[in-house]
């Protein structure tokens, strides 16, 4: 697989497009087995997520967990559900180590009852090649507003 820009566009706008039509067990499948999900609550990269308050912090089994939750009809949180738009931009990338380093800003417009949110922040994907696609094996989200209070972060990021 040829690892270029639009190659790496290419997927990130994927996985924006699965999590705004909330195909999310298709965008489960993008995720290697010993993945990790981590949205921390101060909106610092470089932290340990061992040691710090996450919003969130998932192993693939807890990723498998949320997804099925989500689905769920029981799932309170998310009925209505959610309609969601995302910009994806400033995409940066570097190849280390045999990983895909990728950092993107990202504009998310939610809409939910009549109210609509609007999120921001920074993703890092850690992506490693499979077969002509990406596999995740971490992202982390650093929300601008991860230090305020936040209403219903019921969805995936």
């Amino acid at each position: 697989m040829d690892i270029t820009r639009e190659t790496i566009e290419s997927f990130l706008f994927h996985e924006a497009d699965l999590l705004d039509e909330f195909a999310v067990e298709e965008w489960l499948a993008l995720w290697t087995p010993d993945a990790c999900y981590w949205v921390p609550c101060n909106g610092r990269a470089g932290g340990d997520p061992t040691r710090e308050v996450s919003l969130i912090y998932d192993d693939y089994a807890r990723l498998q967990d949320r997804v099925w939750r989500l689905a769920s009809p029981a799932a309170h949180s998310q009925r209505p559900r959610s309609r969601m738009r995302r910009v994806v931009g400033n995409i940066r990338f570097e190849l280390r180590e045999g990983e895909l380093h990728t950092r993107s800003n990202f504009l998310l417009a939610e809409l939910r009852r009549g109210r609509q949110e609007i999120w921001s922040g920074v993703c890092q994907h850690r992506l490693l090649a499979s077969g002509d696609n990406f596999q995740i094996k971490a992202k982390t989200v650093l929300l601008t507003q991860s230090d305020e209070a936040i209403d219903n972060l019921s969805f995936l990021l």
